[in-house]
């Protein structure tokens, strides 16, 4: 029979001496389990809980029946169910059947994990995944803890095909709109609810400062007053209030508000760097929305892979047990990121006693789940890891499960999938959508467009998923088509119903090109999908130069253009902006692209719909050379304020930008070597024969295939857009060189080293993959398709670097080694995301 876990019940049952008082949450004195002569902490690295202001969890979340229902249940519990409950794992590395061995307490859906592995499946797919986990876990004998199923839920359901994709956070604080960010909280909570899982990473509490991170568009503003408005909000949005009751409200989930702490601060933007300043610093500007966040009862808080002058967050005891449980007040749970622990020193993904000592209660180990719940239950046993911390631990976990309702059976929205993309919520999310958008430029009123025109809409105003970004069905957002997107509207899609409502005609060209000269031109442009390593960059150099040409033909042509730019970050646009009669800043507006027609397409009698509202949350940059520019700073001078943003009732002059960006040359790409026919500088090709030297891999000279290697450029995607190889009897390489760079974060990320080949003529012998002196025997790869067809080929960067490449310092990042005859042309040599389709051939 299987056993229920009531509070009242169990409250009933429980004796005096289990009385919850005796292991009071908060409020009384925080212990550190962190031996000195095993402390990472350095002076430089040292908090100091006095310097910090004070929060507190709302008593709810630790009442007296909680905890003595908490009690209860940990003196049932063995150690093994313990220490399960601390380990978390993903689940394209789990499966049901292995939580009947393995007493687990938490699951995950990666960026790149869904059911069957299939990230375009249909929603019922995940609700019975939930399900099979779920029914696992009632079926192994002990305790029957339930799972806590996490996802990144970060601006909408953004992993479940038809679910709303709101605007991403960078677009939310242009808004400036905390209710608004409280119903968004709302919306994704049901949202999650009915896929079946539990508990979303968020809200981010970032505070971007240097806009070169990849991740600057999950932070809300330069500023932490605009996270510190928005966290509790979307908390309570998220999750509702916390009560005495056994749990949240139908169609609420458990928040984890993160990154904590100073993510959005690493030196020069890098992913996972070093925040080098002072503590003060990390109070004033880093602490940002955590206080709010933590009054409104968020249940768990994810700790940050980066550093604080040198020592990594994830090992901080006074970062996450002196200042987060002391003045902080905090009764909820600490979950570590992505196998973070094993950045620390002496410690690996299978092992990390350091961290579980420092304060992270939950390890998130996708992928090393089951070494590492060894090592941890062996770690308990032995002492290293002190039972009173392993207590303390699983208490918190175990308070989070009750206040989240996860012993409750009953799950009365799961399953209910027409909640998914509801009207209701692609109402919000087109609302969203208009407050975001920031108006920067406009000349001659040509906004809003008058009723009537005729208008001509170029670029990628009809590509959902670049109006999404990352972090959308797939970890990068990359590989997306519209019909990914079946409640979802493109820009071009809600300008057309605009237009026509309006008795104008819209027309759609890509590249700009015309029959009948239009009225008016919208030009929708910007930045590719990206998330964390790949979005990384340089400099703030938008680089692409087709936009920009197809600006300045249409203004040669005397039309009147409008450019919408798609950014997850402000970006030097001037040379666009100057292109431009108009310029708006509309961020990355995910799935309700008629939000932006509702601003620029004026009614019948001419009017505005509606007025921009939207106010910049970063500032923007007057070069490109991408030095840290934030309101407040010394010698702050940007081309557009912090705050700035035009309406139509408050309009104003641009006059003419300056177009020297600032940057000398083009910096070293890490992840594109060979994009649109030509080499990424400073990335070149080298070729040698069998047996000779390397040489420049010319176009136009080489040697013969007769006898080694040569290349000449080819047609592939696009008009001489590849390179074609063709290796002579006796075989030879053919290598990408430069760098060295550091390839370090992206091996550990699960990047792939990606392109797109067609093989001409079938091998003579076997063709290997190089990296550095690495390489992998793709053969069998090259054979599986017929010739004369493109396809594509992902080895995991992992796999090279197990191999023996130095991923530290790679100069030849891509290569391949024909021992015989062969021909292949390729295109788009790149790193990019492992989405379920890398490989790792066999040695």
């Amino acid at each position: 029979m299987k056993r229920s876990h009531s509070l009242a019940a169990s409250a009933v049952a429980l004796s005096a001496s289990l009385s919850a008082c005796a292991a009071s949450p908060s409020g009384g004195e925080v212990v550190s389990y962190v031996a000195a002569q095993d402390s990472i902490v350095t002076d430089a690295a040292r908090a100091h809980p006095a310097r910090w202001p004070a929060a507190a969890s709302p008593a709810e979340m630790s009442d007296a029946a909680t905890e003595a229902f908490v009690t209860e249940l940990m003196g049932r519990m063995t150690l093994e169910e313990k220490v399960g409950q601390t380990i978390q794992a993903d689940i394209g590395s789990i499966t049901p059947d292995d939580l009947l061995r393995y007493p687990l307490g938490s699951i995950l859906a990666g960026g790149n994990s869904s059911p069957g592995g299939n990230e375009r499946g249909p929603a019922q797919a995940w609700v019975d995944q939930a399900r099979a986990f779920r029914a696992a876990v009632a079926q192994r004998p002990g305790a029957r803890i339930p799972l806590i199923y996490g996802i990144d839920a970060v601006h909408g359901h953004n992993n479940v095909v038809g679910a709303t994709l709101f605007p991403h956070n960078i677009g939310l604080g242009a808004a400036r709109d905390p209710d608004l960010i409280r119903r968004i909280g709302e919306a994704t909570a049901l949202e999650v609810a009915v896929t079946g899982a539990d508990w979303t990473f968020g809200p981010t509490l970032a505070v971007p400062r240097d806009d070169r991170w990849g991740r600057a568009y999950e932070g809300y503003a330069e500023n932490p007053e605009v996270a510190r408005s928005y966290a509790g909000p979307m908390t309570l949005g998220l999750q509702g209030p916390i009560t005495t009751a056994q749990g949240l409200q139908p169609g609420r989930i458990a928040g984890s508000a993160k990154h904590f702490l100073a993510d959005g601060g690493t030196d020069q933007g890098r992913d996972q760097g070093d925040f080098t300043g002072s503590e003060q610093e990390l109070i004033d500007t880093h602490l940002s929305g955590y206080r709010e966040a933590i009054d409104a009862g968020v249940l768990s808080i994810m700790a940050s892979f980066s550093s604080w002058n040198g020592v990594k967050h994830s090992g901080n005891e006074t970062i996450l047990t002196d200042v987060l449980r002391g003045p902080l007040g905090f009764d909820g749970f600490v979950v570590s990121d992505w196998n973070a622990h094993g950045q620390l020193p002496g410690c690996s993904n299978e092992s990390c006693a350091l961290a579980f000592n420092a304060g992270i209660d939950m390890f998130m180990a996708p992928d090393s789940w089951r070494p590492l719940y060894e090592s941890t239950l062996a770690q308990a046993r032995s002492g290293q890891i002190p039972m009173a911390r392993l207590h303390e631990a699983v208490r918190r976990i175990l308070r989070v499960k009750v206040k989240s309702g996860l012993f409750n059976e009953a799950r009365p929205v799961e399953g209910k999938l027409s909640e998914l993309g509801s009207p209701a919520h692609r109402a919000l999310a087109r609302e969203a959508v208009r407050k975001s958008l920031v108006l920067l430029k406009n000349e001659g009123s040509v906004l809003p467009i008058r009723p009537g025109a005729r208008v001509l809409v170029a670029g990628s105003a009809d590509d959902i998923g670049q109006a999404a970004g990352g972090w959308t069905l797939t970890w990068q957002g990359t590989g997306n088509s519209n019909r990914d997107f079946p409640n979802a509207q493109s820009i071009w899609g809600g300008i057309q119903e605009a237009v026509r409502q309006g008795g104008g005609q819209a027309t759609l060209s890509v590249d700009g090109a015309f029959t009948q000269k239009p009225d008016v031109a919208i030009v929708v442009f910007g930045e590719t999908p990206y998330a964390e390593f790949q979005g990384d960059v340089e400099t703030l150099d938008f680089l692409p130069e087709g936009p920009l040409q197809t600006l300045k033909r249409l203004k040669a042509a005397g039309i009147p253009t409008v450019s919408v730019f798609l950014s997850g970050r402000p970006m030097w646009t001037n040379p666009e902006i100057n292109a431009s009669d108009a310029f708006v800043a509309a961020w990355l507006p995910g799935s309700e692209g008629g939000g932006v027609a509702d601003v620029l397409i004026g009614n019948r009698q001419g009017q505005a719909r509606h007025d921009f509202t939207g106010k910049l949350s970063f500032s923007w940059p007057r070069d490109a050379a991408a030095r840290p520019l934030n309101v407040g700073q010394a010698g702050y001078d940007p081309q557009f304020a912090y705050s700035y943003g035009l309406s139509y009732a408050q309009p104003a002059g641009v006059g003419l930008l300056l177009e020297n960006s600032g940057v000398t040359a083009p910096a070293a790409s890490a992840d594109r070597y060979f994009a649109d026919g030509r080499f990424v500088a400073p990335w070149s090709l080298m070729l040698r024969d069998a047996g000779g030297e390397f040489r420049l891999g010319s176009e136009r000279t080489g040697a013969s295939p007769r006898n080694g290697v040569s290349v000449r450029v080819a047609d592939g995607e696009a008009q001489e857009s590849a390179r074609a190889l063709t290796f002579g009897p006796s075989g030879g390489q053919a290598v990408i060189v430069a760098g060295p760079v550091d390839l370090t974060r992206q091996a550990n990320g699960e990047m792939a080293l990606a392109f797109r080949y067609r093989v001409d003529a079938a091998a003579q012998g076997p063709v290997f993959l190089t990296l550095g002196d690495a390489s992998v025997d793709i053969s069998s790869m090259l054979r599986a398709g017929p010739v004369g067809e493109w396809r594509t080929m992902k080895v995991r960067l992992s796999c090279l670097r197990d191999r023996g490449a130095n991923i530290a310092a790679v100069d030849q990042p891509w290569g391949l080694r024909s021992t015989g005859a062969f021909g292949v042309t390729v295109e788009d040599i790149r790193l990019a995301s492992n989405e379920g389709d890398a490989v790792c051939p066999a040695a």
